[in-house]
């Protein structure tokens, strides 16, 4: 296949002779500026980004586009950008398409479709433009913002309302639908298909007007020129594909991990995990509950585990926060628990509809007293089925809670994935079957787990509360009881055998980039780009927060020239806790940010050439 190269950069225009100009291709092949694109005007990936009015249907026309690319072989992410009200106001639609695996935005949009301006300012700086980005808008509505013009894009009017007007019950986000699958090259055939299974309950005239409107809209997008256009997939098109949110993903390994009980309070970006679980736990004989309150949350599965049925609760930081000396119940009558935990920005309310990773430290730390239990996170979206599922399976078979921290950009983003495995991680706690009247709850064991009677066993009755207690679960405050129960929960967190799940590592080099949660998304991406320019750079994502696989963790670091620290919080939190368990080399560096805006591939690859000398 024949290239040609697409200049991020005005520099070439100063340049005199072709040694001048193959200089220039040299230095800045090695820094990532020139980006190849296929002759034909195939790109390997892009990005839209659909905005409008509280009402205007970008979601529903971003959500079926992302379908469309699922439907045509193709990859894709979606992810959604609202202020802080509870429903309605603006949004905007966030997607990349790609015929390869994709699982986080790059630095820069390529297409903008505006359908109106209302309140764009609030969500500008998560739609980064520059002099390559097509903006396409309606020149009845208001003038674009000055900061569309100062990126220097190519601007395309479309009369996107009068286009609706002129079908009986159009809709401009269906215009709009069809300008987008017509721009980049989706066959007209696969989006207008979709719109009968997805629209039927609104009725045959609305399907109809919808379809309409599509067509009319893809032969707009047609037209427009120099838009780049979609790749076709080099996967195999017999692979099975799932599109899902981390949420449903999560929710589906709760259930898959043998959770039956969940109980929880409803809370951004935490609820659809419940909604997801609402119908789910029936079918497989399971109940959820909407609790009160995040308190009676996590005492109603407590209280379910202690009678013998694995439990769930999901929230996010306040509720988290409220959870805590519950937790600690849990931990001191080891009574086994699943809290996943959503996390948004903070402190307090925060920003609810925003990611970052700014809960690590209350879930490592936040439980008062010496209080040993598990903290995992998922490395990518579809990886919340496995942890989930793994968290279930570390949680019945240690006795202890697992912390599952997620985030709002996991847990609410859409992804075409590849159909996880199904693995054979499953609840199996140690139960005491028979018991005599010398039945000793939490008697020491050499792996620390101690048979656990369910309610109704004969002779299997024991107090089990916060107070510290007697291997027969009798409260004591002696010393040597304290010294026991303190060193038995803590020997079963540090002796469980983890195995390879600890962290998904790729590559290998020089350089290792340590990182964890959704943060690990554009570190993987820019560690490739990274190899592909001849860089020998190792990645390291975290699942295992807590207890930290410390003897691991220093072999995969052994001997790097530079280690870098990559997360999403402000205050450097993971690598704060890295250097609290690890004797990091003396050449670790910290790369950090708070939400909202999140880490591009971009921002990481500037960081590995800094670091490489490039």
């Amino acid at each position: 296949m024949f290239f040609f190269i697409i200049v991020k950069s005005y520099e070439y225009t100063n340049l005199r002779s072709t040694d001048e100009f193959c200089d220039f291709l040299a230095r800045n092949l090695k820094t990532g500026i020139l980006t190849m694109i296929a002759q034909h005007g195939e790109q390997a990936a892009i990005s839209i980004a659909l905005t409008g009015s509280g009402g205007a249907g970008v979601m529903t026309a971003g959500g079926l586009l992302l379908d469309a690319v699922g439907k045509h072989g193709c990859y894709g992410l979606q992810t959604r950008s609202v202020g802080p009200q509870i429903r309605g106001g603006e949004s905007a639609a966030l997607l990349r398409l790609s015929g390869d695996p994709v699982e986080t935005h790059s630095a820069c949009f390529d297409i903008l479709l505006a359908l109106d301006w209302n309140n764009y300012t609030r969500f500008s700086a998560e739609i980064p433009l520059n002099a390559s980005s097509i903006v396409i808008t309606d020149p009845a509505v208001d003038a674009a913002p000055e900061t569309i013009a100062a990126a220097g894009c190519t601007m395309v009017e479309l009369p996107l309302k009068e286009m609706a007007d002129d079908i009986s019950g159009g809709r401009v986000n269906m215009i709009a639908l069809g300008v987008a699958a017509g721009a980049i090259g989706l066959p007209l055939e696969t989006v207008s298909g979709l719109i009968a299974g997805k629209l039927a309950s609104k009725g045959e005239a609305a399907v109809r007007s919808s379809v309409a409107c599509v067509e009319a809209g893809f032969e707009s997008g047609r037209a427009i020129a120099d838009v780049p256009k979609l790749a076709p997939s080099s996967h195999s098109e017999a692979s099975v594909r799932w599109l899902m949110t981390g949420n449903e993903a999560a929710a589906l390994g709760a259930v898959r991990g043998g959770i039956r009980f969940a109980a929880a309070y409803p809370i951004t970006p935490a609820t659809e995990i419940l909604e997801w679980l609402a119908p789910a736990l029936t079918k497989v004989g399971g109940t959820l509950v909407q609790a009160e309150d995040e308190l009676a949350s996590i005492n109603m599965i407590i209280g379910a585990s202690f009678g013998g049925v694995p439990s769930i609760t999901a929230t996010s930081g306040p509720g988290f926060a409220l959870m805590t000396e519950a937790i600690g119940l849990a931990t001191a009558a080891e009574v086994p628990v699943v809290v996943v935990d959503v996390m948004r920005g903070g402190p307090s309310t925060g920003i609810p509809t925003k990611s970052e990773q700014s809960d690590l430290n209350i879930a490592v730390y936040g439980l008062h007293g010496d209080a040993p239990h598990i903290v995992v996170a998922p490395v990518s979206l579809a990886d919340c089925l496995f942890t989930t599922q793994w968290a279930a399976h570390l949680a019945e078979a240690m006795q202890a809670p697992a912390i599952v921290l997620s985030d709002q950009f996991f847990g609410q983003a859409r992804m075409i994935v590849d159909r996880p495995a199904n693995v054979a991680f499953i609840a199996e706690r140690k139960i005491a079957e028979r018991c005599d009247n010398d039945y000793a709850r939490y008697a020491v064991t050499a792996d620390g787990v101690s048979p656990m009677a369910v309610p109704g066993t004969p002779c299997g009755q024991y107090t089990a509360d916060g107070l510290e207690h007697s291997v027969s679960g009798t409260p004591s405050s002696s010393a040597e009881d304290h010294l026991k129960q303190l060193a038995k929960r803590r020997t079963k967190i540090e002796s469980h055998d983890y195995g390879v799940h600890w962290a998904e590592i790729e590559g290998e080099g020089d350089l290792v980039i340590l990182t964890w949660g959704s943060t690990a998304a554009p570190v993987r991406e820019a560690a490739r780009r990274a190899r592909a320019q001849g860089a020998n750079v190792k990645t390291v994502a975290v699942r295992l927060l807590a207890p930290l696989e410390v003897e691991t963790l220093h072999a995969e670091i052994s001997g790097a020239r530079g280690v870098l620290v990559i997360e999403q919080t402000e205050s450097a939190q993971f690598y704060r806790y890295l250097r609290s368990q690890c004797d990091l080399p003396a050449n670790t560096r910290a790369v950090h940010q708070p939400g909202p805006l999140m880490i591009k591939p971009e921002d990481v690859l500037h960081e590995i050439m800094t670091e490489l000398g490039r």
